[in-house]
């Protein structure tokens, strides 16, 4: 038996998986099916997301069910039936159509994780309208240039975020008419040039009817994350909601007594294609946390409501393992039955440690704001090879790819090459804002390129190299970062690690590392030492790092990215470029 492979059983502490079969399922699969478990708006007026997120269910025997809990910063906790979620919703599609917002208007909203955000989203959608989320630590520019670019009619924001950060380039957003301000205990929401959002609820009727939607109408606009240059507005159609909702059934495991936590920020896609769409087109209870990260407070918020699939990010991960094992002693996490991750590849070594700490391993998976869903999954059912993606889920074709003057040609396993799909699922986006040329260029012969470096193994099973524009060419040797992180992070003292590729005279580029390191361990040159030793061991003078720094943190987006591209300019002292999703260091 290989011992680097986790092997999985049938049932998961009770629950049979809903892909038992892969192979059989990826065989039978037909996106018309996945269609047909949706209901669609009544009288064939075609699919809105919103509709089948909460309408569907309200309308049945689901009404009284809670849709959503919300966990306050201050520990309270309110619940919204799907019942009540309709009202509201409704309330607010009333409340744009009264302000003279219909189809095809671009709505943002700035907001940390309150109601008023989850209300928005989807009283946007059945409106006809797009939704747009920010993340709250945006910046005034990275929100002008965004509500710019996506022509933003409607922002949704608090008193608080509209002083500090919009009001001062109101005046250079003239197609921003309305911006609407969340009801806030602290604040008055009596700001001149601004709506209150509280009372145009009141003032709102309860009743509202969805409008015909066809599935290609845009619904979302998400904005890339900026790792690798200037973010970029993908959209996506109602029609994506198939693949939300089949997805949360085959890669996260959705069962309907599900409670559900995803700790991603609704400023990214996570936050709403799986924060908020897809558990509840399931019709799934999900906790909204408002409050910010503590090792304590999560493994609480498990215990408390009885989490039984959790989905968050490799940062979170490693920030629970740095602060130990120990810290999740004391918790009863017997309900937690499934553990995913995504944001950017998860370490070998977090797989296993999740293994250990919670008696699962964490499922990672693979997909992109361009793919609106996840595209390659480790399956509840599946063996585990720690490292990988996974496989590609039903109805998705991957391949490795390599470029040429031609066009693309599919390599043979184990061969390195550009991660590539083949277009067609309800979730891919239709283009890039204002941008037609950069999304035409995105597909060649026939297949999307994602600009993800991988391999995929004689088992089907796909691995992450790097990004494209990460890889480090060195003596003629192209070297992915990612390898060399993970294999640095496997040390006992290594709590994360961030790689580039630096200017050397003769070999072009040599290996830098970046670490930062668990809390019982202090940089020293003796520890620089043993881990520049550590790392030839395991991966060869040619892949090791020459150089090690040791740093407190690593950059990184508010998805959980480690912005190789900031560490990079920093170290040549070249401009950061945009730097809107960084998370605060």
């Amino acid at each position: 038996m290989d011992p680097s492979i986790i092997r999985k059983g049938a049932a998961i502490r009770g629950v049979e998986p809903n892909l038992r079969d892969y192979e059989s399922a990826r065989t039978s699969f037909r996106w018309e099916d996945a269609r047909a478990r949706l209901s669609g708006l009544p009288d064939e007026r075609g699919l809105n997301i919103a509709y089948e997120a909460v309408d569907r269910h309200a309308e049945g025997e689901l009404a009284d069910k809670v849709a959503i809990r919300w966990l306050s910063a201050d520990g309270e906790q309110h619940d919204f039936t799907y019942a009540r979620l309709r009202d509201l919703t409704n309330r607010f599609a009333n409340a744009l159509g009264e302000l003279g917002v219909g189809k095809g208007d671009r709505v943002f909203v700035l907001s940390s994780r309150v109601p008023e955000l989850y209300i928005a989203m989807l009283g946007t959608l059945k409106n006809g309208s797009v939704f747009s989320p920010l993340f709250s630590a945006f910046g005034p520019e990275p929100i002008r240039q965004r509500v710019e670019s996506g022509d933003g009619k409607v922002l949704v924001t608090t008193p608080a975020l509209y002083r500090d950060k919009v009001a001062q380039i109101r005046d250079e957003l003239p197609e921003l008419e309305h911006v609407l301000l969340i009801p806030s205990r602290d604040e008055t929401s009596d700001i001149e040039g601004t709506l209150d959002l509280g009372q145009l609820l009141d003032e709102a009727s309860v009743d509202f009817e969805i409008a015909p939607t066809d599935p290609q109408d845009m619904a979302l606009l998400h904005f890339t994350s900026g790792t690798t240059g200037k973010p970029k507005g993908a959209v996506h159609v109602h029609e994506a909601v198939v693949a939300h909702h089949i997805t949360g059934e085959f890669a996260l495991d959705f069962h309907p007594d599900d409670i559900f936590w995803c700790t991603a920020d609704p400023g990214w896609v996570t936050g709403t294609s799986y924060g908020i769409i897809s558990p509840l087109t399931h019709g799934l209870t999900m906790v909204v946390d408002e409050a910010e990260y503590s090792a304590q407070h999560w493994y609480s918020v498990l215990e408390e409501h009885q989490v039984s699939v959790w989905y968050t990010a490799p940062t979170a991960i490693r920030m629970l393992m740095k602060a130990g094992s120990e810290a999740a002693e004391g918790f009863d996490l017997s309900a937690l039955r499934f553990i995913a991750s995504v944001g950017e590849p998860l370490n070998p070594e977090a797989v296993v440690w999740g293994d250990e700490t919670f008696g699962m391993p964490i499922h990672d998976n693979w997909w992109q704001t361009e793919t609106g869903g996840i595209m390659i999954s480790n399956y509840a059912s599946m063996d585990i090879k720690p490292g990988s993606m996974g496989k590609p889920l039903p109805g998705i074709e991957a391949a490795i790819v390599e470029r040429n003057d031609d066009g693309v040609e599919v390599v043979t396993d184990d061969r390195e090459g550009e991660l590539a799909l083949k277009p067609g699922w309800p979730s891919m986006f239709r283009g890039y804002l204002h941008n037609e040329e950069k999304y035409r260029n995105s597909f060649v012969d026939g297949w999307y390129l994602s600009g993800d470096m991988a391999r995929r193994d004689a088992d089907g099973y796909f691995w992450f190299v790097g990004r494209a524009d990460d890889m480090i060419k060195s003596a003629g040797h192209l070297i992915g970062p990612f390898e060399v992180e993970s294999t640095l992070i496997e040390h006992p003292a290594v709590a994360e690690a961030g790689v580039i590729g630096v200017p050397h005279r003769v070999a072009g580029e040599i290996v830098k590392a970046f670490v930062s390191l668990h809390k019982d361990y202090e940089p020293s040159k003796e520890l620089r030492r043993e881990l520049m030793g550590f790392a030839r061991t395991h991966l060869g003078s040619t892949v090791a790092p020459r150089e090690i720094e040791f740093a407190d943190s690593l950059p990184k987006t508010r998805s959980g990215k480690i912005m190789r591209r900031l560490l990079k300019a920093r170290e040549l002292g070249l401009p950061e470029g945009d730097t809107s999703t960084l998370e605060r260091e």
